[in-house]
């Protein structure tokens, strides 16, 4: 398959290298910090990294999604090492989770990303935009506390996230400062037309010329005005292999002590809930990428769990961490100029050049680099255009958007995720209420259409415009656009025939029958007329 796709990725490998690049220095301090905060060992942040780049890549559904360890999964991890005793017994949850996922796949049950609506999707991202500029901010200043909570939903909750944007004031670097603030002019000079209009300067990605200036800075500051410096404690912290063997010992290869893991009734609770977690958080930055994709792809959902299956169960064969497609690298990908799984594929390519043996040269890039990058990504995920557009469209589409936002924020993606879900639905069941049955008025004769298949649900709008039929009036019931009508509806409709008499009201129906048993009507009823 790869080699039949070539020409389209050679073609685009002018965009691809460089993107991955920049995913590269952006995943690289993530896949140690999310090891970090997991309570695992530093190096399997790193090996689900490297499968979710080299592996996954290229058995991935969607051309642009970036897979590794994810930082929704950190809390799920640290429970489950604890829960089962080892980190050993959190390989095997990881490996039967990646089964499961694979099982999922061939059920098809990536459907469920089709699911969500437009106005929560895009709430997703502008709410990641948001908690990327939130979480950014300090280590923009120098201040580098929790940075494996960067791309987490607000994961200390959302107060301490603000905290640390006050906190960080107060322990400002300068030579960070300095830093974050040309990078982020870098980044918005390369996106004016001017800077894309420059043949030469479109080859270079604005991302990977703020990292350059960063480590230029730094370098002369240190030598000229120390002072002006950025500090060891601001830079990326890379493991430094002193020989090739040390990187291929620092693997975790399956054993027979695996199998005594499997008569722990704990450990499949665990693998169901990272495949459930895992495969959900895919499917929405799928959803989410597709979106941000320039070239409007769609991505194959079930393929796509099919792959997060597989590197699950090499990430845990190998001691990696569980994995997910993650937006916020996925983001970043298409940021910085990424248009096919060549890029992602790059990133896991530098990912692995780097661990064996550019670790010392990567120590030298400060983090207020990787921030600008990042506060950049969350500006355009979180535009204010964006806001204007949903508000333009009404009520229907921006109180979805809005409620989304606030509730990630305040939660996490699911839980955000789940309450825009509930409100969305009670929009969409809110306007087929108004559309799927309406009455119109000419003179004393009344037009009652439905105009889609109608159910249950559609029984209280029924009645209330059955009621406001005055006496003395001729009814059409038109039910030809109708394919269904169920069983309540039409048992509502045999009601008020039976009664319209009373109240001198003709009833004519039109297409009524057929649609559900019920008892057969003639096609016009003429009540008696009040004298």
């Amino acid at each position: 398959m790869i080699h039949k796709e070539a020409p389209y990725y050679f073609h685009h490998l002018k965009d691809d290298i460089p993107a991955g690049i920049v995913v590269f220095l952006v995943a690289l301090p993530l896949c140690l910090g999310i090891a970090l905060a997991s309570g695992a060992p530093l190096f399997s942040g790193l090996i689900a990294g490297l499968v979710g780049g080299l592996i996954v890549s290229w058995l991935s559904g969607s051309q642009l999604a970036v897979t590794g360890p994810a930082a929704g999964l950190t809390v799920i991890v640290f429970k489950a090492i604890e829960t089962l005793g080892s980190f050993e017994g959190l390989l095997v949850a990881c490996i039967l989770a990646g089964i499961l996922q694979l099982i999922l796949g061939y059920l098809r049950a990536g459907i469920i990303g089709a699911f969500f609506p437009s106005a929560v999707i895009e709430a997703m991202l502008a709410a990641i935009g948001l908690i990327l500029i939130i979480k950014q901010i300090p280590h923009a200043t120098g201040y580098d506390t929790s940075y494996e909570g960067d791309e987490s939903y607000m994961k200390e909750s959302a107060e301490s996230s603000f905290l640390e944007i006050f906190d960080a004031f107060g322990s400002v670097s300068l030579g960070s400062v300095i830093i974050s603030v040309v990078a982020l002019v870098l980044l918005i000079l390369w996106n004016t037309s001017w800077f894309k209009q420059q043949k030469f300067l479109k080859l270079i990605p604005g991302p990977l010329v703020a990292v350059i200036w960063g480590v230029t800075y730094n370098l002369i500051a240190q030598h000229y005005a120390p002072e002006w410096a950025v500090s060891s404690q601001h830079l990326v912290k890379l493991p430094v292999a002193e020989k090739a063997t040390d990187f291929f010992n620092s693997f975790v290869l399956p054993h027979s002590g695996y199998l005594a893991h499997l008569t722990n009734p704990d450990i499949y609770l665990v693998a169901v809930t990272i495949a459930i977690i895992a495969s959900l958080e895919t499917l929405l930055s799928l959803e989410a990428t597709d979106k941000l994709d320039p070239l409007k792809r769609l991505a194959h959902t079930n393929r796509e769990l099919k792959a997060q299956g597989m590197g699950n169960i090499i990430s845990g064969l190998l001691g990696g961490l569980p994995m997910t497609a993650v937006i916020v690298r996925s983001a970043a990908n298409i940021n910085a100029g990424g248009r096919s799984r060549l890029s992602s594929f790059t990133h896991g390519i530098f990912l692995l050049l780097s661990v064996m043996f550019f670790a010392h040269y990567l120590n030298l890039i400060p983090l207020a680099c990787l921030s600008a990058i990042l506060l950049h990504t969350g500006y355009k995920l979180a535009n204010p255009a964006l806001f204007i557009k949903f508000y333009q469209k009404g009520m229907s589409q921006f109180l979805p958007f809005i409620i989304t936002i606030f509730a990630i924020l305040i939660t996490d993606l699911l839980k955000g995720m789940a309450i825009g879900m509930v409100i969305g639905l009670f929009f969409v069941i809110k306007a087929n209420f108004q559309a799927a049955i309406t009455l119109t008025q000419e003179g004393t004769h009344y037009l009652l259409v439905f105009n889609k298949d109608v159910s249950f649900l559609n029984k209280a709008l029924l009645r209330k415009l059955i009621l406001s039929i005055p006496a003395q009036s001729t009814v059409t019931i038109d039910a030809s656009k109708a394919k269904f009508i169920d069983h309540d509806i039409l048992e509502t409709i045999n009601a008020f025939m039976a009664v319209a008499q009373d109240d001198d009201i003709a009833v004519i129906t039109i297409d009524l029958q057929g649609k559900e048993k019920l008892q057969k009507h003639q096609s016009v009823i003429v009540l008696k007329e009040r004298s």
